[in-house]
């Protein structure tokens, strides 16, 4: 096609609106392809949640090691670190919150095993931790929630369903035990 000053504007309006419309779609389809590349690379580096990293299991058995001693610092500072390493170590936080029952800290035993029923709702062990703290605290009917879960999740029965139906039936110890002042202290 010869180039003839005629068609001159139709030329240049041609071209002009070829290269609007790309310019257009040119950024929407770098948008998709990022997106796409931003969504795909965390899910290609991940490991299964059943594959806990062998050091953090490590530090896990060495801060139950420290808690069946009675060093509850050690093993707290041992379990910590095995939840910095893989926070993903939903064993790490059931261990974490019986140390913290031991130090009769039973809110933090809570939320601990809060963190590992995040991970996975129907861990037996966290469940039974959970309730026990819970009975400690005296909240005897949330207690009883996590027993009919484990219930529900061994029907057959299990140690935690046994371990959590004894706290049950025993009751709170440890705040029952503190008794209140008698008489508001006078001034």
């Amino acid at each position: 096609m010869a180039f003839s000053s005629r068609d001159w504007p139709d030329h240049v309006r041609r071209a002009a609106s070829d290269t609007e419309r790309m310019m257009r779609l040119l950024h929407r389809i770098m948008l998709v392809g990022l997106a796409g590349a931003l969504l795909a690379a965390p899910v290609s580096s991940q490991k299964p949640d059943d594959q806990i990293h062998p050091r953090s299991l490590e530090l896990m058995r060495q801060g139950e090691t420290l808690l069946a001693e009675g060093k509850f610092v050690d093993a707290d500072d041992a379990l910590e670190a095995s939840l910095v390493v893989d926070p993903r170590n939903r064993a790490a936080f059931v261990v974490m919150a019986r140390v913290a029952q031991k130090q009769k800290l039973f809110g933090q035993a809570i939320r601990f095993t809060n963190k590992a029923l995040a991970l996975e709702p129907r861990d037996l062990d966290a469940l039974a931790v959970q309730g026990e703290a819970m009975v400690e605290l005296g909240a005897v009917p949330r207690a009883r929630d996590n027993l009919a879960k484990l219930q529900k999740l061994c029907p057959s029965g299990c140690r935690q369903l046994a371990v959590l139906s004894a706290a049950i039936s025993r009751g709170p110890t440890a705040v029952a035990s503190v008794k209140p002042p008698a008489s508001p202290k006078t001034n």
